[in-house]
C-alpha cells in the first residue's frame, strides 16, 4: 500500500487487485503511483517499497507528455481507454504491454482524479484475458455499489435527524410565539384592569366611614327632632330611609369585597404570566396551579349545556421549588385544557356523566415532587400512548387542537427541569398525568 485516498482506498484495491493475476495500478490524473497489485512488482522485478513516491512515467519508456495525454483520456472516460506503454524491468530489458485505463473516481476539492490501469502482456492468451476483464469489471462494480449504498444509507439517516430537528425547532417557535403573545395579553390586561381598580378600591374604605357618618348625623336629628315637618315625612316614606340607613353600608361592603376579589384575579393574571419575575426562581407551585385554574375559570363553571366541571385538590405541604414558574404553568394550562376538553366530549355523550378533574401533589422521593391532574372521562386508547407527546399528533377535530401541546410540555419538564412527565390511561379510569421535578 503507497496511499489512501478517501472514497476508493489503497485497502479496497489491493483486495480485489491481489486476487488476480493481472498487473494493475492504480494512479492519479497527474501520474502519481497511489496502489499496484504483487502481479506489478513481479512483472517488473521491482520491490513494491521501490516505487514509494513513483510516478508512472518513471517506470516506461514514453516521453512525460505522451503519459499524461494517455492518463488524461483516461480520466474523461469510464469505459476502458486503450494504449500501449513499454516498461523498464530491473534487467534493463523492456516490456511492451497493452494498458486499457479507466476513471474510477472523480477530482474533487480535496482530492485527484483516480485512474485503474490494467497491464496485458501481449504474450498472454486471448481467452485469459477476456477472463480477467470479466473479474476486474465485476469486482470494481461490487466496490462502486457498496460505496453507493452505504452513501445513500448516509444521507437517509442525516435527512431523517434534519427533519426531526426541523419539526422540533418549528414546534418550539410556534408555541413560543403563542405564549408570548398570550402572556403579553394577560399581563397588559392585568396591569390595565389593576389601575382603575386600585382606585376605587382605595376610596372605598373612607366612602364607607363617610356613609357611617351620615347616618350617625341622620340618627341624631331623629332623636333630637322626632317630628319633621310634613315635606320631610314624606321624602322619608318616599326613599325609605331606614331601609337606605341599613342597606347603604352594605353595599358598601360588597363593593369593597367585590374589588379585592378582583384584585386577587389581577394577581393571579400577573403571577400566571410571569413577566415581572426572574426567569427562575424559588416559587410555590400551589400558586401557579391555582393562577392556571383561575385562567380556566370560564371553561369549568356551570354553562347551558355544559355541566359544571368539578375540581378536587388534594394539596400536600410542599417546599418551594427552583423551577421556570411562567413555562410551568403552560404545562398546567396544557395538561388542564385536555382533560376539559376530554370531560366536556364525555358530557355531549352521557347527559348523566358527572365530569371531575383531581389534582394532588407530593414529595416523591428525597428532592422531587409529584403533580398528579387526573380527570374521569373516557380514556387515551393504548394504541396511541407511545404516540401522544410526538410533535403535531392529535386525536382532536381539525380547529381544535395543533398536537404541540403536550409536546411542549414534555421538553420543558425533561429538558428544561430534568424531571419526568408520563400518562397513566385506561377507559375505566379517565387519564392521569403525572409531572416530577426535582425541588431543588
Amino acid at each position: 500500500m503507497l496511499k489512501e485516498h478517501s472514497l476508493i482506498t489503497s485497502d479496497n484495491f489491493i483486495a480485489i487487485a491481489n486476487v488476480l493475476p493481472e498487473p494493475m495500478l492504480l494512479v492519479d490524473s497527474e501520474g502519481e503511483i497511489v496502489a499496484i497489485n504483487k502481479a506489478v512488482t513481479k512483472m517488473l522485478g521491482i520491490a513494491s517499497k521501490n516505487l514509494q513516491n513513483a510516478k508512472l512515467f518513471d517506470l516506461v519508456s514514453e516521453s512525460f507528455d505522451t503519459v499524461i495525454q494517455y492518463l488524461k483520456a483516461c480520466s474523461r472516460s469510464r469505459q476502458m481507454v486503450l494504449g500501449c506503454l513499454t516498461f523498464d524491468q530491473h534487467d534493463r530489458k523492456t516490456l511492451i504491454c497493452r494498458s486499457e485505463g479507466a476513471l474510477i473516481q472523480p477530482s474533487s476539492s480535496s482530492v485527484k482524479a483516480l485512474i485503474i490501469l490494467r497491464l496485458k502482456n501481449r504474450s498472454l492468451a486471448n481467452n485469459n484475458f477476456v477472463l480477467l476483464n470479466q473479474k476486474i469489471e465485476e469486482s470494481m462494480a461490487e466496490i462502486a455499489l457498496r460505496q453507493s449504498e452505504a452513501l445513500l444509507k448516509q444521507k437517509a439517516k442525516d435527512l431523517e435527524v434534519t427533519l426531526d430537528e426541523l419539526r422540533c425547532t418549528q414546534s418550539k417557535l410556534i408555541q413560543s410565539e403563542k405564549m408570548s403573545a398570550l402572556g403579553k395579553m394577560v399581563a397588559g390586561i392585568a396591569h390595565e384592569i389593576n389601575n382603575p381598580v386600585s382606585f376605587i378600591y382605595g376610596n372605598i374604605i373612607p366612602a364607607t366611614i363617610y356613609a357611617q357618618d351620615l347616618v350617625r348625623i341622620i340618627e341624631l336629628y331623629q332623636k333630637h327632632y322626632p317630628y319633621p315637618v310634613k315635606e320631610i315625612e314624606t321624602e322619608i316614606e318616599t326613599v325609605e330611609l331606614e331601609f337606605l340607613k341599613e342597606d347603604f353600608v352594605k353595599l358598601l361592603s360588597s363593593m369593597q369585597n367585590g374589588t379585592q376579589r378582583i384584585k386577587e384575579i389581577v394577581l393571579s393574571l400577573r403571577n400566571f404570566s410571569r413577566l415581572d419575575e426572574s426567569e427562575f426562581k424559588k416559587v410555590d407551585i400551589h400558586q401557579g396551579i391555582d393562577s392556571t385554574l383561575l385562567i380556566l375559570h370560564n371553561r369549568l363553571k356551570l354553562k347551558p349545556n355544559h355541566l359544571e366541571i368539578e375540581v378536587i385538590k388534594e394539596y400536600s405541604s410542599l417546599p418551594k421549588v427552583d423551577c421556570y414558574p411562567g413555562q410551568l404553568n403552560q404545562v398546567f394550562m396544557n395538561i388542564l385544557a385536555n382533560a376539559i376538553d376530554a370531560l366536556e366530549d364525555e358530557v355531549k355523550k352521557n347527559q348523566d356523566f358527572i365530569p371531575q378533574i383531581r389534582i394532588s401533589t407530593e414529595l416523591s422521593g428525597n428532592n422531587n415532587i409529584a403533580i398528579r391532574i387526573a380527570d374521569n372521562g373516557s380514556g387515551i386508547p393504548s394504541s396511541i400512548h407511545s404516540k401522544i407527546f410526538d410533535p403535531f399528533f392529535t386525536t382532536k377535530d381539525v380547529g381544535r387542537g395543533t398536537g404541540l401541546g403536550l409536546s411542549i410540555s414534555y421538553q420543558i419538564i425533561v429538558d428544561k427541569h430534568h424531571g419526568k412527565l408520563f400518562c397513566n390511561s385506561s377507559s375505566t379510569e379517565g387519564t392521569e398525568f403525572i409531572i416530577e421535578i426535582p425541588i431543588n
